[in-house]
């Protein structure tokens, strides 16, 4: 096998990988309980898994989906973070290869797979991963080329300044409270890892799909503009499309909208 068939598929197991880890997150940090202790176990028997019952997606197709203690089924959450998880790696390595671009990215994705989960469940967005993103992620920026820093902090101030200014500025004006604090601090976050120019674009990005499926949501669910919809995902969906696409999309929006002959 050549290397440039290995090295992309080691950056999708140690993803997979990974991505079993962030599934314990997932399950575990709403709880507050620890990721580390107690090992993984079934919540209905306690069976401790095994490491041959815990390789990503390929335990879970053995095992025909349920627990080997108990027979309970297993929730295809867990596959579905694995290969997900897995699948980012392999696009940023293909995208960044083995640069420090490519393992502060993965750390920001894999960061973004445990908030979408746990905020599509529970809505919210655990402080541990958003206060903690803020300053990884600074300090990520000193090993980046170029001054990347200053474009860490200035992301920090607009993606944190810019929803908390949205969120005062609709309780001023309704009364009633329209953003969660950990919506602010993820996009603050965000900003310390994809420096200030993303933010205009993952704001925009995220209210366009979140307009889109909330409303869709509601016809379909004949419910009112008071149902909850969790926006961390939308933000999180649009934080990887800026990483991929974002500055393509941009300059190809400000050619088109740029009259001809100019």
């Amino acid at each position: 096998m050549t290397p440039d068939l290995i090295f992309p598929l080691f950056a999708l197991v140690i993803g997979m990988l990974v991505g079993s880890f962030l599934n314990v997150c997932i399950c575990r940090m709403p709880k507050n309980e620890s990721v580390v202790f107690p090992p993984s176990h079934c919540p209905n028997c306690e069976y401790q898994i095994r490491w041959y019952d815990n390789i990503p997606v390929i335990s879970y197709l053995l095992l025909k989906g349920k627990c080997r203690g108990c027979g309970t089924r297993i929730s295809l959450q867990y596959p579905l973070v694995e290969l997900l998880n897995g699948l980012l790696t392999l696009a940023l390595f293909l995208r960044f290869g083995p640069t420090p671009e490519f393992l502060v990215l993965f750390l920001f994705c894999s960061a973004l797979v445990v908030i979408t989960f746990i905020d599509l469940e529970h809505q919210i967005i655990p402080d541990e991963i958003s206060l903690s993103g803020i300053v990884i992620g600074f300090i990520c920026s000193f090993f980046l080329q170029g001054h990347f820093w200053l474009n860490s902090l200035l992301g920090i101030l607009l993606g944190g300044g810019s929803l908390l200014f949205v969120a005062y500025a609709y309780q001023w004006l309704t009364g009633k409270e329209g953003m969660g604090g950990g919506d602010i601090k993820l996009l603050a976050m965000m900003g310390a890892f994809l420096g200030w120019k993303s933010i205009p674009f993952i704001i925009f990005c995220s209210s366009l799909v979140g307009s889109v499926i909330g409303i869709s949501i509601m016809l379909v669910q004949k419910k009112d503009s008071k149902l909850a919809i969790p926006f961390g995902p939308y933000l999180a969906f649009s934080a990887v499309l800026y990483v991929f696409y974002g500055r393509q999309i941009i300059q190809w929006y400000l050619a088109f909208g740029t009259p001809a002959g100019r």
